[in-house]
């Protein structure tokens, strides 16, 4: 979910040299990013307006008090840059906004489906990072996937055809949500589908539900307190563990509990952020996660290793993980790079920071990681590569590393693509390939078939990973 992702341990700078340098001394006034298809507006110095912008679209975003972003933002000669977390976006400034910008939708043009896809495809012929990689011919895809709309399509067919798209272009980072109506009316298709089985099914575990089995069965001593994303305690012969669940719903956000009755706690998390600044919430989600580092590091400072378990974690954010990763680096250090695809071009490769502790952990250190570690738990795992005394355990992460680019549709609907490419200090992209372990374990690749060989046999998990460290503090 690296899609929203304070610290500044990335910074993305896309120069123009199209355009001569010039001091700026105000905000005020049309920008656009280089590489993210946004238009920032600042009419004055209270208000500010964010669209995103294809050549036959230009879309709100968001429109709030410029108070809400202006700690974010840095303006340097002719660029001005905001923070988002851990990303830096760099925007130049434009005369006036597109013309584009200044055309109000219809009601009926916003619900067209045809013009829905059209914006759709238009995003993914700019941004998408992955069409080489996986041998995407789109122009070809493109025209097959139009050719499925008519003029007795439906809502569902949209996003079915969406979907489809985006399951051929095999973006391991892409996501689709639409309404509530749309996804009844296609529960209610697949109901109608359903025939019944005779098949005894085999048990479904959810990635919360092994980590904790694991987390309550590895430790001898458990030391966690107040926390339910984040276990820790003590292995035999004097060795740490730290479970991770997820690189976010670290979070204060005050949700009432009328509406977390009514949504479930997730559903009323994500409805609660999807309505903030995005870097002030991810904010929030550092603050969160900080306060609980901070009981962890302390409670296994004196620990002779500690192994850090992200077998189960599916991601979240960037910053979580750096905040994470952090208390194990002892100096800044380059850890990663990253390029954005922005049309026919890339931005310059550019360097990743990590930030230091003040009282960093330097006792070895060991990773578990396995196909089901996706996202944020990635560039966590690459994020290790820098530091000498941290191995990694276990199989190749999933092999989802993109940062999301998040769009919106005519019709509200949300999407997102890949439009990063995530790497190591040498160069070297693990897209699709996952990062790879210092040490193997057999891992089944199937999500529920790994998750059923640990639960049934945790014992035997526990002693590969002590089996694992012996064999590795020996080399």
């Amino acid at each position: 979910m690296r899609s929203n992702i304070s610290i500044v341990f990335l910074v993305l700078f896309f120069i123009s040299c199209q355009k001569t340098s010039q001091k700026i001394t105000s905000l005020n006034g049309n920008w656009e990013s280089i590489g993210s298809g946004w238009v920032l507006q600042i009419p004055d110095s209270t208000q500010y307006a964010l669209y995103d912008l294809t050549t036959i679209s230009c879309l709100p975003a968001r429109e709030a008090a410029l108070d809400e972003i202006i700690e974010s933002i840095t303006l340097k000669n002719d660029t001005l840059y905001i923070l988002k977390g851990v990303m830096t976006y760099a925007f130049t400034k434009i005369d006036a906004l597109p013309p584009i910008c200044n055309q109000k939708l219809s009601a009926q043009k916003k619900t067209d489906l045809h013009y829905n896809f059209e914006v759709f495809a238009e995003t993914v012929k700019d941004h998408y990072a992955f069409k080489e990689l996986n041998s995407i011919n789109w122009p070809k895809i493109y025209k097959q996937q139009k050719q499925q709309l008519t003029a007795n399509s439906s809502e569902t067919d949209l996003y079915s055809i969406i979907e489809e798209t985006l399951e051929i272009l095999n973006d391991n980072h892409a996501f689709l949500e639409a309404t509530p109506e749309v996804y009844d009316a296609l529960k209610q298709l697949e109901t109608n589908k359903e025939e019944a089985s005779s098949q005894e099914e085999l048990p479904e575990y959810g990635d919360f539900q092994v980590a904790n089995m694991v987390a309550e069965h590895h430790m001898v001593e458990d030391m966690t307190n107040d926390s339910w994303l984040i276990k820790w305690g003590k292995m035999e012969n004097n060795i740490g563990f730290i479970q991770v669940k997820a690189m976010w719903l670290y979070a204060d956000l005050n949700i009432p509990e009328t509406t977390i009755k009514e949504m479930g706690y997730v559903d009323a998390y994500v409805n609660t952020f999807h309505q903030m600044n995005e870097g002030q919430y991810i904010q929030q989600e550092v603050a969160g996660v900080r306060k609980v580092m901070d009981r962890v590091m302390s409670d296994l400072k004196n620990t002779t290793s500690i192994v850090i378990d992200v077998r189960f974690n599916g991601g979240g954010q960037d910053a979580v993980n750096f905040e994470i990763l952090k208390r194990f680096n002892t100096k800044k250090r380059q850890i990663a790079t990253a390029k954005l695809k922005h049309k026919k071009a890339w931005s310059p490769v550019l360097t990743i920071y990590l930030d230091a502790a003040d009282s960093a952990y330097t006792n070895p250190v060991y990773v578990l990681t396995s196909q089901q570690s996706g996202s944020a738990s990635e560039s966590f795992a690459i994020g290790t590569m820098s530091l000498p005394h941290v191995k990694r355990i276990g199989a190749p992460t999933q092999g989802a590393l993109s940062t999301a680019l998040e769009k919106t549709l005519p019709n509200g609907w949300t999407f997102s693509i890949s439009n990063e490419i995530y790497m190591d200090m040498s160069g070297n992209s693990y897209e699709n390939v996952g990062v790879p372990v210092d040490y193997t374990l057999d891992y089944p690749k199937d999500r529920q078939t790994f998750f059923r060989s640990v639960v049934d046999d945790l014992d035997t998990d526990k002693e590969q990973i002590l089996t694992a460290i012996k064999e590795l503090t020996e080399q």
